[in-house]
């Protein structure tokens, strides 16, 4: 019967990844029906919090970017891939990876990746090795960031057991080296572009040529006024949801014993209740201050992008948290012994479940409980949690198409057999170097 079920839940994820944007979401709620009326699972809890975080840190990030305060950011970090363009290989993936690190999301990317492509290809260092490990740097940088919902959805998880910024000092320098790891990779990665037959045919045409060697003459608009400050609110909003989870004792405690969705047991606020408050927080203070309204916040692409992404965790997570739910025994004897032996197995887990999924928080909500019923210890967990970023195996994340299609070199590319794409050895070697660190950070740090 397990099996049966486990192909229903198999079967709604292939086909709700297909369907794309909230496609995910709905077939996991199709699955999550069939497994209520015919299996008679009872449902586990839905992910309130990882909704609610994605809705906060996504909407702060829309007044963000509604403030002109992304812009500013984009032209900084601009100023910064420019500044070394012999490096760009090494420059653009540390940058992305910074940058989304402070938003809480790889979406930032897509306005830097055109200027990854156009600095390689004048360079003429071929564009595939930048945009490649930018591309998986980003993505890193959520399962590194202290404001993600998989961040917040793992610290909940452990309950306590590791605070907020131990894991951020074991996953950031961690990331860092999994990325360094990939530059490596990518350094020398395919052909030199004055080798690229792909290339060399482009070439040929007289416009194509002008156009890749013709210097940017666009006029930038003007900055708001407000995007400098609204950059500093966020800032500041980031620091004190490190500093509360670094101090929890700074927050106020209540009666213990009267646990809800903010409060636990002990009569402390949850940390992902604090995210979700100082980042609305934020949100607010942005609108005022910066004069923003809250239609424009509303019509940004970044709260779109998030809507999107509530969806799809809403209905995949509770889907695969019910068959986890009903079938955690079994999965207990199965599983126990090889993981209690070998924790780093249970990696493997981790990221084949987020190839499905193309969800770091989606994927931590899932499987991290399921880590800590078979005994992995939370320092373990912590080290394997960028396991989390498989999203780039199949080619279908948004980040990895806008890399291609930023690539007018072509080298840039998914291969014939469609998972022999530009993104595979640079992810598989920063997601395993990255985990590999990890255990060494958590066993100094943890």
């Amino acid at each position: 019967m397990v099996w049966i079920e486990f192909a229903i839940l198999l079967g709604a994820i292939l086909i709700g990844s297909q369907m794309k944007g909230i496609g995910l979401g709905v077939m996991g709620m199709v699955g999550l029906l069939i497994f209520i009326f015919v299996f008679r699972m009872m449902p586990a809890d839905p992910p309130i919090d990882v909704m609610l975080i994605i809705l906060s840190v996504v909407t702060t990030a829309a007044a963000l970017q509604a403030a002109g305060g992304m812009d500013f950011m984009v032209r900084l970090a601009e100023k910064i891939l420019r500044s070394k363009p012999s490096l760009i290989v090494l420059i653009a993936p540390l940058t992305t990876f910074a940058f989304s690190v402070f938003a809480g999301t790889a979406h930032i990317t897509y306005s830097l990746l055109p200027i990854i492509a156009e600095v390689s290809t004048k360079k003429r260092i071929r564009p595939e090795r930048a945009l490649s490990i930018s591309v998986i740097a980003s993505h890193l940088a959520v399962t590194a960031s202290p404001i993600s919902a998989a961040t917040a959805a793992l610290v909940g998880i452990l309950g306590g057991a590791v605070t907020l910024p131990k894991v951020v000092m074991v996953v950031i320098p961690s990331s860092i080296i999994g990325i360094l790891a990939g530059v490596i990779v990518c350094w020398k990665k395919g052909k030199e572009l004055d080798k690229d037959p792909v290339f060399l045919e482009k070439m040929k045409d007289p416009e194509f040529a002008k156009s890749i060697d013709a210097e940017s003459t666009t006029d930038k608009k003007p900055l708001l006024p407000g995007a400098k400050t609204s950059v500093l609110i966020f800032g500041l909003a980031v620091l004190l949801i490190v500093m509360v989870g670094a101090f929890p004792n700074m927050l106020p405690s209540f009666e213990p014993n009267h646990p809800n969705m903010a409060v636990n047991g002990l009569g402390n606020i949850k940390m992902a209740a604090m995210i979700e408050l100082i980042m609305l927080g934020a949100t607010a203070a942005i609108m005022l201050i910066c004069k923003t309204s809250s239609s424009a916040v509303a019509k940004a692409s970044l709260f779109t992008a998030g809507a999107t992404a509530v969806i799809s965790v809403f209905g995949v997570v509770w889907m695969s948290a019910t068959f986890m739910q009903t079938n955690q025994a079994l999965i207990e004897h199965s599983l126990g012994d090889m993981v209690r032996s070998a924790p780093w197995t249970f990696s493997i887990a981790i990221f084949a479940l987020s190839i499905l999924l193309f969800s770091q928080a989606a994927t931590t909500q899932a499987l991290m409980p399921l880590g800590l019923s078979l005994g992995i210890s939370p320092a373990h967990l912590v080290a394997m949690y960028p396991g989390a970023n498989g999203d780039f195996v199949l080619p279908g994340y948004p980040t990895l198409l806008a890399a291609i299609n930023f690539d007018r070199t072509g080298s840039t590319h998914i291969g014939k057999f469609v998972v022999n794409h530009s993104f595979m050895i640079p992810g598989l070697v920063a997601v395993g170097v990255t985990i590999a660190a990890g255990f060494f950070f958590s066993s100094i740090l943890l």
